[in-house]
């Protein structure tokens, strides 16, 4: 599957996120009508570009590059059943595959994308927790 590339219309979601979206969220009192977008963005973490494991980079050249992808599963819609990610419309994130050693199958890692410019999570975890990807470090 191809996927479009990625617009620049979310650069400011990301931008408040890595400028410190997460502590600002955990912070600041959430009134009981707030959007579920803004608990969402307080489970999410974030990680260096430098501290991702180099399979998750193999992972990220090719999303760049628009593949060829490894399983048949990457680049498929990813749903956030979770509601861990801030909320979108269905198709906004795609799910892609971080090689794991020694794993008999996909294993656990997986890098999620956006649509805005370099709107990346990393999980290690199976969607159990996210980290937003800052390419800055």
């Amino acid at each position: 599957m191809r996927i479009p590339p990625r617009i620049a219309t979310g650069i400011a979601l990301v931008a408040a996120l890595v400028v410190g979206g997460p502590v600002a969220a955990q912070a600041a009192p959430t009134p009981a009508s707030a959007p579920v977008a803004v608990s969402a963005v307080a489970a999410v973490g974030d990680i260096c570009h430098s501290d991702l494991p180099a399979e998750a980079h193999d992972t990220l050249d090719l999303i760049d590059a628009g593949g060829p992808y490894p399983y048949p599963q990457d680049g498929t819609v990813f749903q956030n059943r979770e509601g861990l990610l801030p909320d979108q419309d269905t198709g906004y994130y795609h799910e892609y595959t971080v090689e794991t050693p020694g794993s008999p199958d996909r294993g656990a890692r997986r890098i999620v994308t956006g649509e805005a410019d370099q709107e990346d999570y990393y999980t290690a975890d199976h969607y159990e927790s996210f980290d937003l990807v800052d390419h800055t470090c």
